[in-house]
């Protein structure tokens, strides 16, 4: 009887110690790895060997994601090349307003203006449009016509000439001037002179009339009364 329960004790005994080193067999264990340790321990490295590709596709390596050898130089090259070109490039020249058509109108009417001033000349009951000259006289003689028609008692001079005082003096650029029919001028800066016949004398022009058509007729042989204004 002892002995029966002497070897159910040393049965379980065993098979404690074989649970405790994992062991499934009744044989004490060796420390030695088994086949099938082995075979588990091939299949994770395996596992993990064939994992690291995989990963190396999924996420590029640093290298590629930001360049490295001559990649990186070229990079840089590029950078520096692209900043040189920025500060190679000539500066903005500054725009220059364009002249609008407005302005070009306005200007042209300003130049036809005074090149073409017209203004009227009555004698008597006789109405004649002369072309204004271009000089400081002809200006002031316009602006005193802007404020009111010239009225001018003129007399008859040598047979060739009507000359009146203007009653204040304008601006002279005197010069010697051989005149004809249908001129007008200024003499000694405060007379105007219109002539119906020839002189030679030093005289700042002032205009002359366009069409001489009944133009001696009017003036006549005597006194006459002249207005002269703006053309309208």
């Amino acid at each position: 009887m002892r002995k029966g329960i002497a070897f159910i004790f040393a049965f379980v005994l065993v098979l404690s110690l074989s649970a405790c080193t994992g062991d499934t067999g009744l044989l004490p264990s060796t420390g030695e790895t088994t086949p099938s340790s082995e075979t588990g321990l091939k299949q994770i490295s395996d596992a993990s060997e064939e994992g690291e590709p995989q990963a190396s596709e999924q996420t590029p390596p640093m290298h590629q994601q930001v360049g490295s050898g001559e990649g990186d130089e070229q990079i840089v090259e590029n950078t520096s090349s692209a900043q040189t070109d920025e500060k190679q490039k000539p500066s903005a020249q500054p725009e220059i307003p364009e002249t609008t058509p407005a302005q070009e109108d306005n200007d042209e009417s300003r130049q036809e203006e005074k090149e073409y001033m017209k203004m009227n000349v009555q004698v008597g009951g006789s109405t004649f449009t002369a072309t204004l000259a271009e000089n400081a006289a002809v200006d002031a003689l316009i602006e005193m016509m802007k404020e009111a028609p010239i009225v001018i008692q003129m007399s008859d001079y040598s047979g060739f000439e009507k000359v009146g005082p203007l009653g204040t003096s304008l601006p002279t650029s005197n010069s010697q001037t051989t005149t004809s029919a249908g001129d007008i001028v200024l003499y000694q800066g405060n007379q105007i002179v219109m002539f119906y016949g020839s002189n030679s004398w030093s005289y700042t022009r002032l205009g002359r009339i366009d069409d001489l058509s009944g133009w001696e007729d009017a003036l006549g042989s005597g006194d006459v009364t002249v207005t002269f204004s703006l053309e309208e």
